[in-house]
């Protein structure tokens, strides 16, 4: 063949060597190196294939397509003879066909129906940098199946991947590298404003380029949402020589292949895409790319069981592909919005979707492998522990899977429908009620976006869907009759829904729907929570609707499509369902039970009989209070939320607990913490001294004597009274009370001269701790504060009782108080 010359050709006749003489080979080549169409038809020639297939994975339809027929054009040939596709609702297979291109996931049905691949010769997984669950499974399975062939090739190959780890995956592979781009491609940089939408900064680049530059332009956007709104700003504002071509995954396949075609002569083209169009994919014409560096990618949570959408920053490797389709033809010129300082910052790869997505179909492909410990395959990186528990929980969920976690009947069953297990078990379980095909034909509303509309109410699209015509909506019904027959025996019968109702009752009337959904999604099940369009999901998600949506006031959904954050969660797609059926369909999860709680409104303990589905509460009334204990357990711990100084504390009771408290300090641990936050640390304390009682005003300060008395026995209490005396016995016959609540120390207020006489100052703890005197004046004002009382009479006193004389001059002011008597009247007796 006579071929132009591609960067990918000096790599060839290593590649080929490498081939030669071992079963697999790791390929290194940049965008635009050409590996994707070159490849594949030099190992045509290879001896080893004698009349073997060669299979090479695509991580899209739309690059599957576009890669053989390119090849098939190359060859001079029609799709389907020496070179076809297979992808999901499309196929150009022949029996002479030797070059098969498919995607990742239609590889892993194959290698699971014919584990030996019979009749293929190599199997080649094209841009494995994406790390797809699907392109991971695969060459796993290829690996494995390899220990039975040891003639089956398989290639790697990537543009930006550490080749070294996937040689070591592949038994020390040789690595293949092909050097330099087609085109050199200049970087401009355009950081972002963050103040300015997305759309609007894309589209003034946009414009920019086409006045700049010549030729058409690439865009790559997060999503179809950003791709209407950057098309409608750029219509009518761009020259008149330039059409706008959208493309995204939910387009027909004729509208994807017009968007990747030529410009027509004399004008240029503007293509507005998505990862779509990231790799493995040349557009003509096309010498400008502007990259918004950002990509929505599915991310998994295992603790709701929901893959949600993220919009996140595309990694440094994934900004590698949208620049080098600038340079596949001739030189370009890559727009990036960011600034060239903030490159370094971003991620070095994106991360393997093992890592983030959900493996409840990895799983189920693997334990009909036969495998039940992922230890066991050779993965890049292993699938993780609480995702893999996950998917486990699920499957046996759906009864798939047994307790040892091996595969069962229902889960063979689920297996052979190529579609999620969720899905894939709604259609099982619809064919035993003689309606797989409206099962089957929601799941391809699932599958495949934009089908029926892109409503909320999966019930009405379900019927636009059936009044829908077209290539694209009659392959789906075909794919969906094709699930249908697969999944038993039952009638694939169509679906009869009843004709479209007024919006305000738009959610009643699509019964079965509902009911095969919850089949689908049981976690998922949603009860309206209080205000309109509100609603909590099974799985304790809080997720909502517009109010003006017609199923927002619907008392109950199923949800199939939820985004944002779980507080945040927006319902995208679900269908209403009746309390009857989901009393009918889980009978065996609905749970009766008697739950007891605190109300904090009413400050007491409340009992309900609740029926529960999950975190669903279908029924509910009051019931008598039956397990006093536990009752005053709960009283307790509400009252500890709220907070201990709650309860009905007496003066004296106050003063007990600061003084053991300030025992704690001073002494140590031996002293029990009897603070607002050590009594709230556990309630057991309380529990006994209130079991019979369910709310806090019916808490006296005898309860609370008796709870004292557990923490602080008489022993305790003997111990305290010597070391933290409650009173202090003054000179003058009063018994005072000590503060040991005050903040610099154990504090005592007395009025001076009923300290008259004393030459020793007061302490407690044995002497160790002097009490602060706050000394006052027969008014009961603080003229004076001391630790130091003798050093008092002795210094500053002459000053303090001049004063007093003159303020109170009937009371008695000695010029030395150590030779005074004490006295609590104006003056002692005698004088």
């Amino acid at each position: 063949m006579n071929l132009p010359p591609l960067p990918i050709d000096e790599a060839l006749p290593g590649l080929m060597a490498a081939l030669e003489a071992g079963p697999h080979a790791v390929l290194v080549a940049p965008p635009g190196a050409g590996k994707t169409t070159r490849v594949p038809l030099a190992l045509l020639e290879a001896k080893w294939r004698g009349d073997g297939r060669i299979v090479m994975l695509e991580p899209r339809r739309l690059a599957a397509r576009a890669a053989a027929r390119r090849m098939a054009q190359t060859l001079g040939e029609e799709d389907g003879a020496t070179v076809g596709y297979r992808v999901r609702l499309d196929a150009k297979v022949t029996s002479r066909t030797r070059i098969e291109v498919v995607t990742e996931g239609v590889f892993t049905r194959m290698i699971l129906d014919d584990p030996e691949l019979k009749g293929v010769a190599a199997v080649l997984f094209d841009e494995f940098h994406e790390r797809s669950l699907d392109a991971d499974l695969g060459l796993a399975l290829a690996l494995d199946a390899g220990a039975l062939r040891d003639d089956l090739r398989i290639l790697v190959m990537s543009a930006t991947i550490d080749g070294a780890r996937v040689a070591a995956l592949l038994d020390g592979a040789p690595v293949v590298v092909s050097e330099g781009r087609a085109f050199p491609v200049e970087t401009i940089w355009r950081e972002r404003d963050p103040l300015i939408r997305i759309e609007e900064q894309v589209t003034g680049v946009v414009l920019d380029a086409l006045r700049e530059q010549p030729g058409s332009a690439l865009v790559f956007l997060p999503g179809q949402a950003e791709i209407s709104r950057v098309a409608e700003r750029l219509e009518g504002r761009v020259p008149g020589d330039v059409d706008i071509a959208p493309l995204y995954g939910q387009l027909t396949p004729e509208e994807q292949d017009r968007a990747v075609q030529p410009a027509p002569k004399g004008r240029r083209k503007v293509v507005l895409a998505t990862s779509i169009a990231e790799t493995s994919l040349t557009i003509e014409g096309v010498r400008i790319v502007v990259d918004s560096g950002l990509r929505r990618a599915p991310a998994y949570e295992p603790a709701t069981g929901l893959t949600v959408l993220e919009t996140r920053k595309v990694s440094r490797a994934s900004a590698d592909q949208p620049r080098g389709r600038a340079g596949r033809v001739e030189p370009g010129v890559c727009y990036r919005l960011w600034g060239e300082g903030q490159q370094a910052a971003l991620s070095p790869f994106d991360a393997p979707e093992m890592l983030e997505a959900d493996l409840s179909g990895l799983a189920l492909d693997l334990a009909g492998w036969g495998v039940s410990d992922p230890a066991q395959m050779r993965f890049l990186d292993p699938p993780p522990g609480p995702a893999w528990n996950e998917a486990i929980g699920l499957l046996k969920g759906l009864e798939a899977l047994d307790g040892a976690g091996r595969i069962t009947a229902e889960g063979k069953a689920l297996a052979r429908l190529p579609l999620h297990p969720r899905l894939a078990h709604m259609i099982h379980r619809a064919a035993e009620e003689d309606d797989a095909l409206t099962a089957a034909e929601l799941a391809v509303l699932l599958s495949e976006r934009g089908l029926g509309g892109d409503g909320t109410d999966l019930g009405h699209r379900l019927e636009r869907f059936s009044r829908e015509r077209g290539k694209r909506a009659d392959e789906a019904r075909g794919l969906a009759r094709r699930w249908a027959q697969t999944a038993g025996p039952g009638k694939a019968r169509s679906p009869g829904l009843r004709p479209t109702s007024p919006p305000r009752e738009r959610w009643e009337g699509h019964g079965e729907v509902g009911r095969h959904l919850a089949r689908a999604y049981p976690d998922r099940v949603a009860q309206q929570a209080g205000a309109r369009g509100r609603f909590r999901l099974a799985n304790g998600r809080q997720a909502s609707l517009d109010e003006t949506d017609a199923l927002a006031a619907a008392p109950y959904l199923v949800v199939a499509d939820v985004t944002g954050a779980a507080a945040t969660g927006r319902i995208r797609s679900a269908v209403a369902i009746e309390r009857a059926t989901l009393e009918e369909l889980f009978a065996g999860q609905i749970v009766d039970e008697t739950v007891m709680g605190f109300d904090r409104s009413s400050k007491s303990v409340r009992a309900r009989r609740v029926r529960r589905l999950g975190a669903l509460r279908l029924d509910e009334a009051p019931v008598a209070i039956a397990d006093a204990e536990a009752a005053a357990r709960a009283l307790a711990e509400g009252i500890a939320g709220l907070g201990i100084g709650q309860l009905p504390w007496t003066k004296e009771q106050k003063a007990l607990r600061e003084r053991a408290s300030f025992l704690r300090a001073a002494v140590g641990e031996d002293w029990p913490d009897l603070s607002d936050a050590g009594l709230a640390a556990s309630v057991d304390w309380l529990v006994p001294s209130i079991v019979g009682k369910t709310a806090l005003g019916e808490i006296t300060a005898e309860d609370l004597a008796g709870a004292l008395e557990g923490l602080l026995p008489w022993g305790k209490r003997q111990e305290m009274e010597r070391l933290l005396p409650s009173h202090f016995d003054a000179p003058s016959g009063s018994r005072l009370p000590i503060d040991y609540g005050a903040d610099n120390g154990p504090a005592l207020e007395v009025r001076v001269q009923e300290l008259f006489g004393m030459d020793k100052h007061p302490s407690v703890a044995g002497g160790k701790v002097p009490l602060l005197l706050v000394l006052l004046s027969p008014a009961h004002r603080p003229i004076q504060t001391t630790r130091d009382l003798p050093g008092f009479w002795r210094g500053s006193w002459k000053d303090v009782a001049k004063d007093l004389k003159g303020r109170y001059p009937r009371h008695y002011w000695p010029e030395n108080p150590l030779e005074a008597a004490a006295t609590a009247r104006a003056k002692p007796r005698g004088t």
